[in-house]
């Protein structure tokens, strides 16, 4: 199946914002200044400004002098950043590869997500109506790649899909700045009068590179697909998620189970296919207010028993707020093992760390009370009784040690060494009386003492050798 990405191109990125929280300047010319070697510039400007002949890079004391009644705010350099950011978020609802394109876009990789919007052309109109109910003016185009889909967004008249395989015939009519050039190579195609890419995408490649650099014939590959693009998602991308839009909003808790249901029977079903098992899944309801609400479970053992896992979620399903309304759910598993199938006996019955209802016990437990009232050990390798342990948060790990038993360890460890007065007649023999916590204690039996030191390499030693007038530290 060929990859589809969606580019999305916002217009005026910087003056939506700003008049998404200020209503009041939707219907005022105004402008983003910067000072720029000590006179304010302008650096942004709403349509109503653009209008008045006001432009990007334009003295603010000149666009005041054209447009009397202009309002000039003052810009921030990493607002578009921050932005992006918040609505890249936002996008993920419609698929989990989401990146930015500083300094006016997004990037989605949507590969075999359109479908569940109805197809291609339903799933650009929704993603361009809701962007624009919330303030922003973009322009929306998919095709097979990056190059393609941003040369469409950004100076594309047609359609904003370009059917698969139909990148040339898109490309054709469009200006040479749609395939991303940088400004020396566009003016040096300006001058030749090959202002349009139908004017030299037929010219011989070794003239575009001797002429416009290697830079040129890369751009133009990746328009038409022929070289691949690297996405850096704004989250990491998890190997098994499933989505799950609705029609109307969800608002209703039974509305919730139905598609937590539904989630999990899917994608347990592809884990067991899969012999892959879930350790720690997140359900995901991404609200029509732009809110994302959550709630994460985890197993002490891989599984892909649907119902036990949903009873896992249905007691934290009550702390979901679904607000106005949920649009899309989705569910994701951030941490998986492989599912180790072992032969059963008509016998015997499993028990032990093996046995599944021990394990669904301690995944109700800590799914409801978290995991700080039950802990597992396993031995480690150390002298000092503080690091002779480790936490293990699986039933299936195994020991690499044994525990040491030849000696008494302590049952408890505080959590700060509290000085211990020790009086004995001669150094090194058995104390008589020692002193804790201001309480005298008289002992009566003795075993040890038992010298307890760090390992060899906890404390590195360093030698100085000296060669010949050079100083080696080894």
């Amino acid at each position: 199946m060929a990859q589809r990405f969606v580019t999305i191109w916002f217009r005026n990125l910087k003056t939506d914002w700003f008049s998404i929280r200020q209503p009041g300047l939707l219907n005022l010319p105004f402008v983003l200044s910067a000072p720029e070697h000590g006179r304010l510039v302008i650096t942004a400007a709403n349509e109503i400004a653009k209008a008045n002949g006001v432009h990007v890079g334009m003295a603010v004391a000149d666009a005041r002098a054209i447009s009397p009644s202009l309002e000039v705010l003052q810009d921030d350099p990493q607002l578009p950043a921050r932005v992006l950011k918040a609505i890249a978020v936002w996008c993920i609802r419609y698929t989990n590869i989401v990146a930015i394109d500083l300094p006016e876009g997004i990037i989605m990789n949507v590969t075999g997500a359109a479908h569940l919007w109805g197809g291609e052309l339903p799933y650009i109109k929704d993603i361009q109506e809701r962007l624009k109910k919330r303030g922003y003016q973009v322009g929306v185009a998919m095709a097979d790649s990056i190059g393609a889909a941003w040369a469409i967004a950004h100076f594309g008249n047609g359609s904003p899909i370009i059917e698969t395989g139909k990148q040339m015939e898109a490309l054709l009519p469009l200006p040479a700045a749609a395939l991303r050039l940088e400004t020396p190579a566009l003016e040096r195609l300006n001058k030749l009068g090959l202002e349009m890419i139908r004017s030299f995408i037929g010219m011989p490649r070794s003239a575009l590179r001797r002429r416009f650099g290697k830079e040129m014939l890369l751009k133009l590959d990746q328009a038409l697909g022929h070289e691949t693009e690297s996405l850096i998602s704004i989250q990491p991308v998890v190997p098994y998620c499933e989505r799950l839009p609705c029609l109307d909003p969800i608002v209703t808790a039974k509305g919730i189970e139905i598609a937590l249901d539904r989630l999990l029977r899917l994608i347990c079903e592809r884990l067991q296919k899969e012999n892959t098992g879930i350790r720690r899944a997140v359900f995901t309801g991404f609200r029509i207010d732009g809110i994302l609400i959550k709630i994460e479970i985890g197993t002490h053992h891989a599984t892909f028993n649907a119902d036990h896992l949903y009873k896992l979620f249905e007691e934290k399903i009550s702390s979901l707020e679904p607000g106005p309304g949920i649009e899309v759910f989705m569910m994701e598993v951030l941490k998986s093992d492989r599912c180790i199938a072992r032969q059963e006996k008509l016998w015997d019955s499993s028990s032990g760390l093996d046995a599944p209802a021990l394990s669904e016990l301690l995944d109700r437990i800590t799914n409801r009370f978290g995991m700080d009232p039950i802990h597992r050990f396993l031995p480690a390798e150390h002298y000092l009784p503080e690091k002779s342990y480790s936490l293990s948060d699986s039933l299936q790990e195994l020991k690499t040690t044994k525990w040491l038993v030849d000696r008494p360890r302590p049952l408890h460890l505080l959590s700060a060494p509290q000085p211990v007065e020790v009086t004995a007649p001669v150094p090194d023999y058995p104390p008589m009386l020692f002193r804790y916590l201001g309480k005298l204690h008289k002992i009566k039996k003795a075993d040890g003492p038992e010298r307890i030191e760090q390992e060899w390499c906890a404390s590195p030693v360093f030698v100085e050798v000296k060669d010949e007038g050079v100083t080696v530290q080894l």
